[in-house]
């Protein structure tokens, strides 16, 4: 009797910590966002399943049903951008395929530059990426002598311009060569640098890391250190670096859970912040108001022309100001990662953009003036890497080339000159000048027909594409022979600098427009009732679920199935034309 008394007091005990477990678990659930991307569990075992598969000749350029007509269209228009391609660039191109197999970085974008059951029947000139050996202003020069207006902005690097850090550079290194690579004593311009840094993030320590990736990971582990506490909180779609301990998202193997990935501009994940008691921070990336809850934009994605994006200034404000007082409240640290945002949204990036103060920032690209950085900047308490109580409960980290003499000297000259009246104004300006530069850029598109939309948050530039179409990814080789010379990413970010000029906007945007006038006439943007964006959708996966069970081939059929078999019933008789 004694044995069942203690079993359901303790069955009674347990109750309400059984119940209250479930609920927060329940709480947690509900503030995730509901697509694939905001459960990074159930997103990591579906992308294990989906198995690669290649469309046939045929398909390729029928994926949409065209007629036969437009996929000879098609066909002949691939042949000519391959032929151009390889003439206009053959020695960049050469330069290419020669470290293709053997630089790692050159075989995943190569592979990732298009949806992938196009990218074995795509020439592999399209795939490779580019070599330059020598820009100016706003332009790059590929190993052929062909110039290109720059929009891949050297992923974030390149706000003001490559003759202003070629400038940086050089007077740096003048300013350091006499000490040269010495690691571990400090260049007496670091203590200036500090300073600066000091007084644009608002905060009072500073320490030099590698990388914004590396600096991302000493922010959370100071976090985590000085809370106690286990979890961070990243918001769904965001980018913090390629360490796996911020990037759970689709397809990135993790094995800790040790993360939440919550939705963004949510009341939900206000009351999990407000209620849990194991977040120790929560990670911001500014950009992340440009596509709320999706991943940043790319062609490898552009199945259909269902991509989305666009900037409430406003909304998102309000927002992180939320996110401030509760993270004040309840002792969680905020995080900005100003890796990509420092020093181009605005002089104080986005905290003065959004009007926010972080208690960490991390910063990098642009702050090295031209060479690699990675910093963070927060308050003494969470900077401080030891307990002063106990001796050996330490958070160490060091780095064998941090602080390095020719990166402090080339980030001195960059901090000084953005100090200086004349960019001071290009900030106040900048915004608004971007702005009215996009809209009058969706003007034309619109005056001309063409089913193109532009949106941006300032200088960072997204194509959105008005009418539901299959092949949307090959617009980037349209922009390249335009000369316009794009990331591997293509047309989901376009990143412009501050050296732009009007005339070059200008002719950035004639580029532009001509380059779709020629897509649209060879045929890729072709329309039919049947070509819907959910009918697209639907038909791709038709094709995956094919792929993954051949069995079901026959079984299934997707909307646009019909058109596709019709077309090669019609097609003409004969050899295939060579591509």
């Amino acid at each position: 009797m004694t044995s069942t008394f203690v079993f359901y007091a303790v069955a009674a005990m347990a109750s309400p910590y059984l119940i209250y477990r479930l609920a927060a678990r329940f709480q947690l659930s509900r503030a995730k966002h509901p697509s694939l991307r905001g459960h990074s569990n159930l997103s990591r075992r579906i992308a294990r399943l989906i198995p690669f598969f290649s469309y046939s000749e045929h398909d390729f350029f029928a994926s949409d049903g065209a007629p036969p007509a437009v996929q000879q269209q098609r066909r002949k228009a691939m042949r000519g951008l391959q032929a151009n391609a390889e003439q206009q660039c053959a020695e960049t191109l050469a330069h290419c395929r020669a470290i293709q197999n053997s630089v790692s970085d050159v075989r995943f974008t190569s592979r990732y530059r298009v949806p992938f059951p196009y990218s074995r029947q795509l020439p592999d000139c399209f795939l490779l990426g580019s070599m330059a050996d020598e820009t100016r202003g706003s332009q790059v020069r590929d190993l052929d002598g062909n110039w290109r207006y720059d929009l891949s902005g050297s992923y974030g690097v390149n706000v003001f311009g490559y003759d202003f850090y070629k400038q940086c550079m050089d007077e740096g290194i003048a300013q350091t060569k006499a000490l040269g690579p010495v690691l571990g004593l400090y260049h007496p311009l670091i203590a200036e640098n500090v300073n600066i840094i000091r007084q644009v993030s608002g905060l009072d320590e500073v320490s030099f890391h590698m990388s914004g990736t590396e600096a991302v990971m000493q922010a959370v582990r100071l976090a985590r250190y000085h809370t106690g506490k286990t979890h961070l909180v990243r918001f769904c779609g965001a980018y913090h670096g390629w360490w796996d301990g911020v990037q759970p998202g689709i397809g990135n193997t993790r094995k800790a859970r040790d993360v939440y990935t919550l939705a963004d501009l949510s009341e939900k994940t206000l009351h999990v912040l407000r209620t849990r008691s194991d977040i120790a921070c929560v990670l911001i990336n500014p950009l992340q108001a440009f596509h709320p809850n999706c991943d940043a934009p790319s062609d490898t994605a552009l199945i259909a022309s269902d991509r989305s994006n666009g900037f409430d200034k406003q909304r998102y404000s309000e927002w992180l100001t939320r996110i401030r007082n509760v993270c004040t409240e309840r002792g969680i640290v905020l995080i900005f990662d100003e890796v990509f945002t420092g020093f181009r949204l605005a002089y104080r990036g986005a905290q003065e953009f959004y009007g926010v103060q972080a208690d960490l920032v991390t910063y990098g690209k642009t702050l090295g003036g031209g060479l690699p950085v990675g910093v963070l900047a927060g308050t003494q308490k969470l900077m401080q890497r030891f307990k002063d109580n106990q001796p050996v409960n330490v958070s160490f980290a060091r780095g064998t080339f941090n602080s390095h003499p020719y990166v402090m000297g080339a980030m001195n000259v960059f901090l000084n000159r953005i100090g200086q009246s004349d960019i001071q104004q290009q900030y106040l300006e900048s915004e608004s000048l971007w702005n009215t530069r996009v809209a009058q850029f969706n003007q034309r598109l619109e005056s001309e027909g063409l089913p193109l939309q532009i949106t941006n948050i300032h200088s960072i530039l997204s194509v959105l594409y008005t009418l539901p179409g299959r092949y949307n990814w090959m617009f980037q080789f349209y922009l390249r022979q335009a000369g316009l010379e794009l990331s591997w990413t293509g047309t989901g970010r376009l990143i412009m600098t501050y050296r732009f000029t009007d005339d070059d906007f200008n002719q950035v945007v004639e580029r532009f427009v001509s380059a779709a006038h020629q897509m649209q006439s060879d045929g890729w943007w072709w329309q039919s009732p049947e070509l819907t964006n959910k009918a697209i959708k639907r038909q791709f996966l038709v094709d995956v679920l094919t792929a993954r069970f051949p069995f079901l081939a026959g079984r299934l059929s997707g909307p646009l199935a019909t058109s596709r078999e019709k077309s090669a019933k019609d097609r003409v008789k004969g050899p295939v034309p060579a591509r």
